[in-house]
């Protein structure tokens, strides 16, 4: 559970801002949008057999760094 501490002179905005950072840093909302909707198993893992492909085809190009 993420919380911030607000100091004396600090604005609600700026501590808005950090709490949204500090979500987004523990991966908060991207949970959230992944719990939002039942998924079946035979779709969670023809998800995951798409990621694995991305992942493998983004592997074996040649980094241009």
């Amino acid at each position: 559970m993420p919380y911030i501490r607000v100091g004396e002179g600090e604005s609600l905005e700026n501590a808005l801002k950090k709490f949204k950072k500090q979500c987004d840093r523990e991966g908060i909302i991207s949970e959230v949008k992944k719990r939002e909707f039942y998924d079946k198993p035979s779709i969670k893992k023809k998800k995951k057999a798409i990621a694995a492909r991305k992942k493998a085809s983004k592997k074996q190009r040649p980094s241009s760094r």
